[in-house]
């Protein structure tokens, strides 16, 4: 199953995340979490991801900073990145396409859509 890693500073965002890919066929055990992007950038230098789904608004290093840090390294640039946020405005989307984000998800949203972008990654 696709090792998959969740990106957020809201601790209940994380749980609805991981409970949605639960429903879509997840292994718990293959979905790991962090509380913002410094963390998150120490588990993808530990483990072997396959998707990595972030926040853009968080402290200490936000979504974007992620983005353009796993972007940018060679050994990592490859991991499909969705970012799940409340920023929707157009030029917030473009900015994040630019750094390198596979898909942009606008909270709130649902099961269903969740996994059309994650299936929509892996088609391109």
């Amino acid at each position: 199953m696709k090792k998959t890693l969740i990106v957020d500073d809201s601790m209940t965002m994380r749980r609805i995340i991981k409970n949605i890919l639960s429903q879509l066929g997840y292994d718990d055990e293959d979905i790991y979490e962090a509380k913002d992007g410094e963390e998150a950038w120490e588990l993808i230098q530990d483990i072997d991801l396959d998707l990595i789904l972030t926040d853009w608004n968080m402290p200490n290093m936000n979504g974007l900073e992620l983005v353009k840090k796993i972007k940018s390294d060679n050994n990592y640039s490859d991991i499909p990145i969705l970012m799940i946020t409340t920023e929707g405005g157009k030029s917030e989307v473009v900015t994040a396409l630019k750094a390198g984000v596979d898909n942009y998800i606008v909270k709130p949203f649902g099961a269903t859509v969740l996994q059309e972008k994650i299936k929509a990654v892996y088609e391109d």
